[in-house]
């Protein structure tokens, strides 16, 4: 008789083992195939989206007379999303989406593709990370629904387009995995994400760059030791950061707010800021603010060389830009804010210029985001591991030092960045 109980119990056990093992399994092969497929489909289409943005980024700085065009582009762009694209939210309807119930309309990506596209080609001060995040994420959105997924899995396939779109645009697939977990809720990391992030997000690099879509890299030749005198130089130069990141939030929802209240028709808004844009352009005598500012960003890392005011300027203009209703990002222009800045901070200290601008580009990216994980990942992405101590000194206080802010209204402090205490509050 206790044999026979043994050999049941047995059965039983070995039963329960199995279906745990068939259903992990199981899960395993769901993800990675559906993972591969975002990488395949958003790397692909995200490899375009850059080519475009590069093929009419070097258009416009070849033909000076498209800039005035810029109101044109507006008008275009605000019928566009005034016809078809009413529901559309833009990133922070990615984010809260991954939240909720709702979803990434799929007219998202092709709205986003040709509206950034205008901005980049008129010359608008924006970038493409935005875009590169509704486009994934509405692709995401579509391929989960295809594949008939739940409510949490659908969820999670969303994040895992975020990934790859942001992967093959950067270039940077260790950031790209973990801003897509990271960015929704800060505090709390979205692990049941990280297998398809990771896999989409090497693919889609691996893919744009056999497209053609060589990743950013930005070398940085002059790194000090780190001693006291330099540590706290860096720690300044951190400090300003984090108070400039709060400073551009501001601005942005300030512009917003005068917008709205004086130039209520989308149509008059959008032109009346393409004026101011295209005037303060010709006052300033520079096509450096117009597009992400990327060489702006090159020449502060790479030569330790920026203007008194190029922050400044990148600051104004981009909220200008972005919000008249023009679209593509403000995480780009944020690198070549905190770059200009960290590099004009670096020289009136005297510590390296090249050095301050790569550490204060994470920094303010780190500020406007609230994403200290990915910040450092990008900096080992982008610039190496030799200033690996300079740049987590400049994101953890930049971390710190900006508070409850953020681009995105719809991101959520979970837990308190200066407490073990649960909060759960919106940004500011």
């Amino acid at each position: 008789m206790g044999k026979r109980k043994h050999s049941h119990d047995t059965k039983i056990v070995i039963k329960y083992y199995y279906e745990r093992i068939r259903q992990n399994t199981g899960n395993f092969l769901k993800w990675m195939g559906l993972s591969v497929l975002t990488g395949l489909v958003v790397g692909g289409a995200s490899a375009v989206f850059a080519g475009c943005i590069k093929a009419a980024t070097e258009y416009r700085d070849t033909h000076n007379w498209i800039f005035m065009l810029l109101p044109v582009a507006g008008v275009l762009i605000v019928f566009m999303y005034e016809k078809i694209g009413r529901q559309d939210g833009g990133t922070n309807q990615v984010l809260a989406t991954i939240k909720s119930k709702d979803d990434v309309p799929f007219l998202s990506a092709p709205l986003i593709f040709v509206s950034t596209l205008l901005t980049h080609l008129t010359g608008g001060s924006a970038g493409r990370e935005g875009a590169s995040i509704q486009f994934g994420g509405s692709i995401g959105n579509w391929l989960g629904k295809l594949a008939y997924l739940d409510e949490f899995d659908h969820h999670v396939m969303i994040m895992c387009g975020m990934s790859a779109a942001f992967a093959a645009v950067f270039g940077t697939p260790m950031a790209a995995a973990v801003f897509a977990m990271e960015v929704v809720s800060v505090g709390v990391m979205y692990y049941a994400a990280l297998l398809p992030c990771v896999i989409a997000s090497i693919i889609a690099a691996e893919f744009a760059t056999g497209m053609g879509i060589d990743p950013e890299t930005f070398p940085v030749h002059s790194i000090p030791g780190l001693t006291v005198e330099t540590g706290l130089k860096m720690a300044l130069i951190a400090v300003g950061c984090g108070i400039l990141s709060i400073l551009f939030c501001i601005l942005l929802k300030t512009v917003g707010q005068l917008y709205t209240k004086y130039l209520k028709n989308p149509y008059i808004r959008i032109v009346v800021a393409a004026g101011v844009i295209i005037l303060l352009t010709i006052c300033l005598n520079t096509k450096d603010y117009m597009g992400a500012g990327s060489g702006l960003i090159a020449r502060a890392i790479e030569k330790g060389e920026a203007r008194p005011l190029d922050f400044l300027w990148k600051m104004l203009l981009t909220a200008l830009t972005m919000r008249a209703g023009y679209r593509g990002g403000e995480i780009v222009p944020a690198f070549s804010i905190g770059a200009t800045f960290g590099c004009v901070a670096g020289g009136i200290l005297g510590f390296s210029p090249e050095l301050a601008a790569a550490a204060s580009m994470v920094a303010l990216f780190c500020g406007v985001t609230n994403c200290p994980i990915t910040a450092m990942l990008i900096s080992f992405e982008l610039f190496g591991f030799s200033g690996a101590a300079y740049y987590l000194i400049a994101i953890s206080i930049s971390y710190a030092v900006s508070g409850y802010y953020s681009l995105y209204k719809d991101q959520t402090i979970v837990y308190s960045k200066y407490k073990a205490r649960y909060i759960n509050r919106k940004t500011r």
